[in-house]
C-alpha cells in the first residue's frame, strides 16, 4: 500500500509537470503569445505605475536590477519586523523582534530559505506575517524564476536575456498568484484557518483556559509550498493540524512544492526546441531523487535500533517524530520532496530521523541540484551539465560545446567558483561552530548526532532550504549572524555567477553542429552528467557525512 501511495503522487507530479512546462515556456516567451491577451493589460498597468520600461537588458543590468530590488526589500521588511510592536495588525500584542534575529529572519526569507529561529505564532504579528513573510514568499521565488529564465535564454541563444522586472511581474501574474489562490481555497476547504481574528481563548473539558493561535494560515501555506519557501505559520510547520490537517492536504502540499521545480527542466527543453534535452535533465534529477527517497523509506521502515533496545516496538518503523495521520510513506515522501525541491517545510521532525534516513535531506541539499527550488535547482544541474561537457571535451581532445556554443575558460572559472563556494560556506562555518563555545553550546546531542545537527544547519542555509535538525538551540547571536551570512552568500554569489555565464554564452557566435559534436540529449550524456554530480558531491561531502550520520549509524547497530 505504501508503494501505491508514493507511486500515485509521483505519477501525478509528472502528469502535471508536462503541461506546466509548456505553459511556463509560453508565459516567459519574448515573442507575443495568447497569454498576453489575458495578462497583458494588468502587466502594462503595473509597468506604467512602477515606471518600468520593458526593454531588453544586458546581463550586468539584469544582475544590478535583481540585487538593488532585493536590497530595498531587505530594508523595508527589516524595519517592519523591528517595529511590529507599535505597528497596526497586531491583535496579540507581539513585541518587536530582536535586531540580530531580525537580520536572520529577513535574510532567510529574502533568500527563499525560510530558516526560522523564531516560532511563527508567537514571534510575528499578523502584519509581519502578511507584509513581510508572505510578501517575500512571493517575490523571492519570482526572483529565482526570473533568473532561471534569463539563464535559459542565454544558453539557448534567444534574442536577448530579457528584462528582470518584466520576468518578475510575469512570475507573479501568470504563475504564483493564480496557483496560490487555487491551492489556498483548497486548503481552506480542508480546514486550514484563514482569519484576521486574534488568538482564540477557550475553556477545555477540564475547565482550564487555553489559547489557540490562528490567523491567515491558508494564504501563507499555499505560497509557502508553490514558491518552495517552507516557512511555517506555526513553529512545528506542516506537522501542525492547522497547516496540514488531512492526508489529502498533505498530498496537495507535496504536489505544490514539486510542481514548478519538476516543470523547469521541461521548460528548458521547450526553449531549446529539443524536448529530449529537457527530459535528460529531468531523468538525471529523477534518478537521484528516487535513490534518496528509497533510502529514506527503507531506513525509516527498518526502525531505530536505539529505541528497540529500550523495549519500544519498531514493527511500524521508526515513528518517532512522525504524525500518525500521515504514516511512514507520506512522511518519507514529504522528507525527500521538501529537501529535493529545497522547500524546507516539514511534516515530521527531521532531527528524529534514523541516521541513514538523515543522510537523505543532508545529501539532497549538499548536491543542491535534485530538482531544487523555483529556478535555482535547474540552474545548478545545467551548471553541472556544462562541467560534464567540458570534462568530456578534454578527454577526447575537442573544444567543448554546449547547445552550439563553445565553453571556454571564462565560463569554467565562474562555474568552478560556484561549485567551490557551496561546500566552503557549509564546511567552514561548521568547523568554526564545532570548535568554539559560541557554536557548540547550542548542540543538544553530544557525539556524532551533534555534528549532524551543526552541519545540517549550515547545509540548509547554504542550499536555501530552511529545514533543520531542531534539537539545535539556534536562536543565539552566533547562529543568527553566521547562518544569515551563509544564506546571503549561498543565494547571491551563484546568481551573479550564473547570469554572467548566460550573458557570456549569449554573446558568442553559434558553432554549427558536425559529426564530432558531443550530443547532450541521449542516455550517454545522462550517465556522464549523473556521474559528474555524484563524484563532485562525494569528493566534497562524504568525509563530513562519515563523521556524522554514518558514524552514528555504525554505533547504534
Amino acid at each position: 500500500m505504501d508503494f501505491v501511495q508514493i507511486s500515485l503522487v509521483l505519477v501525478l507530479v509528472i502528469l502535471l509537470a508536462i503541461p506546466m512546462g509548456k505553459y511556463m515556456a509560453r508565459a516567459f516567451a519574448l515573442e507575443e503569445t495568447k497569454l498576453d491577451r489575458i495578462f497583458g493589460g494588468v502587466e502594462k498597468g503595473i509597468y506604467k505605475s512602477s515606471g518600468i520600461t520593458p526593454s531588453p537588458m544586458s546581463w550586468k543590468q539584469y544582475a544590478k536590477a535583481l540585487l538593488l530590488s532585493n536590497l530595498v526589500m531587505f530594508g523595508i521588511c527589516y524595519l517592519i519586523v523591528r517595529l511590529q510592536g507599535v505597528l497596526p495588525g497586531n491583535p496579540s500584542n507581539i513585541p518587536g523582534m530582536d535586531p540580530l534575529l531580525s537580520f536572520n529572519t529577513i535574510s532567510s526569507f529574502l533568500t527563499n530559505t525560510n530558516l526560522q529561529h523564531y516560532s511563527g505564532e508567537s514571534g510575528l504579528s499578523y502584519l509581519s506575517q502578511m507584509a513581510v513573510i508572505m510578501y517575500l514568499m512571493f517575490t523571492t521565488p519570482a526572483t529565482g524564476l526570473a533568473l532561471c529564465i534569463a539563464f535559459f535564454r542565454g544558453l539557448t541563444g534567444q534574442k536577448n536575456i530579457g528584462n528582470f522586472y518584466v520576468d518578475l511581474v510575469r512570475s507573479h501574474t501568470r504563475i504564483l498568484i493564480p496557483l496560490s489562490i487555487l491551492v489556498g481555497l483548497f486548503l481552506v476547504g480542508q480546514g486550514v484557518p484563514q482569519t484576521l481574528s486574534p488568538t482564540a481563548e477557550v475553556t477545555t473539558l477540564e475547565g482550564t483556559e487555553q489559547q489557540i493561535a490562528r490567523g491567515p494560515v491558508a494564504a501563507l501555506e499555499s505560497i509557502k509550498h508553490i514558491g518552495t519557501n517552507g516557512g511555517g505559520f506555526f513553529g512545528v510547520n506542516s506537522a501542525h493540524p492547522y497547516e496540514n490537517p488531512t492526508p489529502l492536504s498533505n498530498v496537495i502540499e507535496i504536489l505544490s512544492m514539486f510542481l514548478i521545480p519538476a516543470s523547469l527542466p521541461l521548460v528548458f527543453g521547450h526553449m531549446t526546441r529539443s524536448r529530449k534535452q529537457g527530459w535528460i535533465l529531468f531523468s538525471t534529477m529523477g534518478l537521484m531523487f528516487l535513490a534518496f527517497l528509497s533510502l529514506a523509506y527503507f531506513s525509516e521502515m527498518s526502525g531505530n535500533p536505539a529505541l528497540e533496545k529500550i523495549g519500544l516496538s519498531q514493527a511500524a518503523g521508526s515513528m518517532e517524530g512522525k504524525e500518525v495521520r500521515f504514516g511512514m510513506a507520506q512522511s518519507a515522501l514529504f522528507t525527500a520532496v521538501t529537501t529535493a525541491a529545497t522547500t524546507g517545510t516539514v511534516n515530521n521532525m527531521h532531527d528524529t530521523l534514523t541516521p541513514l534516513g538523515g543522510i537523505v535531506p543532508l545529501g539532497e541539499m549538499m548536491l543542491n541540484c535534485v530538482f531544487g527550488g523555483d529556478g535555482v535547482g535547474t540552474i545548478n544541474i545545467l551548471m553541472y551539465a556544462i562541467l560534464a561537457v567540458f570534462l568530456a571535451g578534454l578527454m577526447v581532445g575537442r573544444t567543448p560545446e554546449f547547445l552550439g556554443r563553445k565553453i571556454e575558460g571564462k565560463e569554467m572559472k565562474l562555474i568552478a567558483i560556484t561549485i567551490l563556494v557551496h561546500p566552503i560556506i557549509i564546511l567552514g562555518p561548521s568547523a568554526i561552530a564545532l570548535a568554539t563555545e559560541m557554536g557548540a553550546s547550542a548542540i543538544s546531542n553530544p557525539g556524532f548526532h551533534g555534528i549532524s545537527q551543526v552541519v545540517y544547519e549550515f547545509t540548509s542555509s547554504a542550499a536555501n532550504n530552511g529545514s533543520g535538525f531542531e534539537g539545535l538551540g539556534d536562536n543565539t547571536p552566533f547562529w543568527n549572524v553566521s547562518t544569515g551570512i551563509v544564506m546571503l552568500l549561498g543565494r547571491y554569489l551563484s546568481m551573479i555567477a550564473m547570469i554572467a555565464v548566460a550573458g557570456s554564452l549569449l554573446a558568442k557566435t553559434p558553432v554549427p553542429e558536425t559529426l564530432g559534436t558531443f550530443k547532450t540529449d541521449n542516455s550517454t550524456f545522462l550517465v556522464i552528467l549523473l556521474s559528474t554530480v555524484l563524484i563532485v558531491g562525494a569528493l566534497t561531502f562524504f568525509p563530513v557525512l562519515a563523521l556524522g550520520p554514518i558514524a552514528e549509524w555504525l554505533t547504534i547497530r
